[in-house]
């Protein structure tokens, strides 16, 4: 995915999961908060089509779930098949999935090579990518020779491990350490807990659950870039799907404002549909709600990302990364006009308005909490 490779092969949480959507949802009901409304009617063909939904089970994507559990697609008219840990872009690509949460340099790299896919409206900014220590490593210094996880060739294809390496004071090189290929996130952390691991990268919840657990600690956090926010991962659609089912597309796109409100807004119903999807306990869930909405800063988005995009490619590129020297032009695999048609609701309105006086910026675990009991129940 760019910034956190996302391990975007490596498919975290163990097993893929595959959730059926037809108008049901949890015992959870839907808030919105959202004022843009759907105002076409929905034709006849629209209405019985089932739209193939995937995403990879990474914190990031949980407006996927989101959407599912606490009714916001059915409250759309939507019937959605939701697939977890599948190879979305290989499915969108055959014509198996309409619509997708994938990391931009993933969806960048399968539309310069033919698939038919576009981006259209943003997910989350970046950042929450993590290097996590075993308890024995006080030291960032000290895993130089360890066994880690870092992916494959970290300091050519990986800009989230270079900024950390460069900020730690160690080696981009991924030679220096003993460094291990693993299936997951998930394996990582597995391995981390049984001692054969003193560090990996990870995004959450397993940064999350080593600290819960004390299995380990978070060393550093990749967030912004030297000139601002970069692009991690976005809403992506097949382009037969945005031709064929226009008002579904729409409908989609709202979907996922929609649920990202919800999760800034009902912190707390969140981390428990995020704990019962992703299959982790409800403390890690809700440091990792905690960790995206608000202490490393407002960080899910839907809106138009272009320049995050952009800025993201050229820090590559001018850190010396081999896979950001060139990049597919960003207007080649990105289209957000359905975005505009759709008329969402102001991200920046939305958080100055509902959320900034509720949960700051910045905010400690414990306070954030607490705030959150009080406005969402327990």
């Amino acid at each position: 995915m760019k910034k956190f490779i996302m391990i975007f092969g490596a498919l975290l949480v163990v097993s893929s999961i595959i959730l059926t959507l037809a108008g049901c949802s949890n015992s959870t009901t839907t808030t919105t908060t959202t004022t843009t409304t759907p105002t076409a009617t929905l034709s006849v063909e629209d209405q019985n089509y089932t739209i193939q939904f995937g995403y990879y089970n990474c914190d990031h994507m949980t407006a996927g779930v989101i959407a599912k559990d606490a009714g916001i697609f059915s409250d759309l008219g939507l019937k959605v098949n939701v697939t977890g840990n599948g190879q979305v872009p290989q499915a969108m690509t055959a014509g198996q999935m309409d619509v997708g949460l994938v990391g931009t340099t993933t969806i960048m790299n399968a539309a310069q090579k033919g698939a038919p896919v576009k981006v259209v409206a943003g997910n989350f900014l970046g950042g929450s990518y993590y290097l996590v220590a075993s308890n024995a490593i006080t030291d960032a210094k000290d895993l130089v020779g360890k066994r880690v996880s870092l992916g494959t060739d970290p300091e050519k294809t990986s800009l989230h491990w270079c900024e950390m390496a460069d900020a730690l004071g160690i080696p981009r090189d991924g030679s220096a350490y003993n460094n291990v290929t693993m299936a997951s996130d998930s394996a990582k952390y597995t391995a981390m807990a049984a001692g054969q691991l003193d560090g990996y990268l990870c995004c959450d919840p397993w940064a999350s659950m080593a600290v819960v657990n004390k299995v380990g600690h978070i060393l550093t956090v990749y967030t912004k870039l030297p000139d601002g926010w970069g692009d991690c991962c976005d809403l992506s659609m097949s382009t037969k799907f945005m031709t064929d089912h226009p008002e579904l597309a729409k409908r989609m796109i709202l979907a996922q404002e929609r649920a990202l409100e919800y999760i800034y807004v009902h912190p707390i119903k969140s981390a428990n549909i995020f704990a019962t999807e992703y299959q982790v306990p409800v403390e890690v869930a809700l440091q990792t709600i905690w960790r995206k909405t608000t202490f490393e800063g407002r960080t899910l988005v839907w809106y138009d990302n272009t320049q995050g995009i952009i800025n993201e490619m050229e820090t590559g590129k001018k850190m010396g990364l081999a896979s950001y020297q060139t990049y597919y032009a960003v207007d080649q695999w990105t289209d957000f006009s359905l975005l505009k048609q759709t008329k969402v609701d102001d991200f920046d309105t939305f958080i100055k308005t509902k959320v900034d006086n509720v949960f700051p910026v910045g905010m400690t675990y414990q306070d954030w909490y607490t705030k959150a009991q009080q406005v969402d129940g327990k």
